[in-house]
């Protein structure tokens, strides 16, 4: 969320910035509701002044066993005007923050402002392989070796839900030990597994709620939500918490099945892994100091990396432009795999920065001994790595000729020693 004080201070640049983020958003009205308030507060306090000064002269009139009718009068008006204001002054902080809560992050000055035509290619890693055969997809792949089955999880679920079996859902689960190690022993992350159902405070912490309320999955009888990502439940372990300054940074890292409805993803291509409702990831999470914090994504980001890196998988990093980011994130990475199958780059992570936007959210203050006043940490995330897009890559750039798949060298402590699926 936006200090509405920042805002009041830098309309022009928030302007600029609600553009490059294409929001409609107008702040006139926010700015004349904060303009109300900020006068009903003056007012307020001076109220609150005259009460407390006409508490202190009757007090004393009582001593000096005075009559103190007059000022007991004055002093019941004022609390009158006082109870008046007062809810006045609380609807207007309640339609500030409602709006505020759908206004965006704003993008960095470093990263181009535009649409995502302008998204910029950081780096790419890794050969693309060159097959004697023509690559098949991974659809094909899977069905052919009976490892993924599309219509019984269409059965058992609807269209666009994923039923590993056999050496299908032993990859899947290598895939996540994997990842898992890879950050708690080498990248210095805690690992915390976190519950799937959130409720609608933590939703609206790390900004999912309320601008994407239609991409989730409600549960209304108990008003929990089934979490599209780990960074709901892992950012809002320190939801209203204040933070000792010894402790930052903090690193968690988190498995979950997450669950989005995709409500947008029309027109887009839904075949095989490639868009489901539910899948598996490995988070990462940061809780940092402000003068860290772009370190630290960068940090982030080589962590991600590494996944693709021990793979051996080609991948590239874009920079993404304004209007391609989240709402929350001031600046972001995608991470895309490469798929030979399909002749496509597709994204299996993504790594942002939010500075201190979920962090106002959800009140996620740290202090420290040489601190004149607390102040808001600022929390990172990223994929490390999401495992639908990281399995289509496996699945396609580890084919052979013969319909087999040769499993990561990397993979195969945790494949049983196996070393090809056929």
């Amino acid at each position: 969320m936006l200090d509405i004080k920042f805002i009041r201070e830098n309309v022009d640049a928030v302007k600029q910035g609600l553009w490059a983020k294409n929001c409609k958003i107008s702040l006139d009205e926010v700015l004349s509701f904060d303009e109300e308030r900020r006068r009903l507060i003056v007012q307020l306090d001076e109220l609150k002044a005259k009460k407390n000064t006409a508490n202190d002269e009757i007090t004393k009139l009582i001593k000096e066993k005075k009559d103190p009718k007059a000022t007991i009068h004055a002093m019941k008006s004022t609390a009158v005007e006082i109870d008046v204001i007062e809810p006045k002054l609380k609807e207007l902080e309640e339609k500030i923050t409602n709006i505020l809560l759908y206004v965006p992050n704003l993008p960095h000055p470093s990263i181009p402002m535009g649409g995502p035509q302008l998204n910029r290619v950081v780096r790419q890693h890794g050969e693309l392989r060159k097959f004697d055969f023509k690559p098949q997809d991974h659809v094909a792949l899977v069905e052919r070796l009976d490892i993924v089955d599309f219509k019984r999880a269409t059965k058992l679920s609807g269209a666009n839900f994923i039923l590993y079996k056999k050496a299908g859902a032993l990859l899947e689960r290598a895939l996540i030990n994997f990842m898992l190690d890879l950050h708690i022993r080498e990248h210095g992350y805690v690992e915390v597994l976190p519950p799937v159902l959130v409720n609608a405070a933590s939703m609206q912490g790390t900004g999912q709620l309320p601008k994407m309320k239609d991409d989730m999955y409600h549960l209304p009888e108990d008003d929990l939500y089934l979490i599209p990502t780990a960074e709901v439940p892992v950012t809002n372990i320190y939801r209203n918490e204040m933070l000792d300054e010894a402790e930052l940074p903090i690193y968690h890292t988190a498995y979950s099945a997450c669950f989005r409805r995709e409500a947008g993803s029309y027109g887009k291509d839904t075949r095989g892994l490639m868009r489901v409702h539910q899948f598996n990831k490995v988070e990462l999470v940061k809780f940092v100091k402000p003068e860290t914090s772009y370190n630290e994504l960068e940090t982030l980001v080589a962590n991600a990396e590494k996944v693709f890196q021990l793979l051996k998988i080609p991948y590239r990093v874009l920079e993404l432009a304004s209007g391609d980011m989240s709402f929350s994130a001031a600046k972001c990475y995608d991470l895309e795999v490469y798929a030979p199958g399909l002749d496509k780059w597709l994204e299996a992570s993504s790594c942002s920065n939010f500075e201190d936007f979920q962090a106002r959210r959800a009140n996620i203050r740290y202090k420290g001994k040489d601190m004149k006043k607390p102040a808001f940490v600022h929390t990172l995330n990223g994929s490390g790595v999401a495992t639908p897009r990281t399995m289509i890559a496996v699945i396609e750039n580890y084919q052979q000729a013969d319909g087999s798949i040769e499993i990561p060298e990397v993979l195969r402590p945790y494949m049983h020693g196996k070393t090809e699926i056929r």
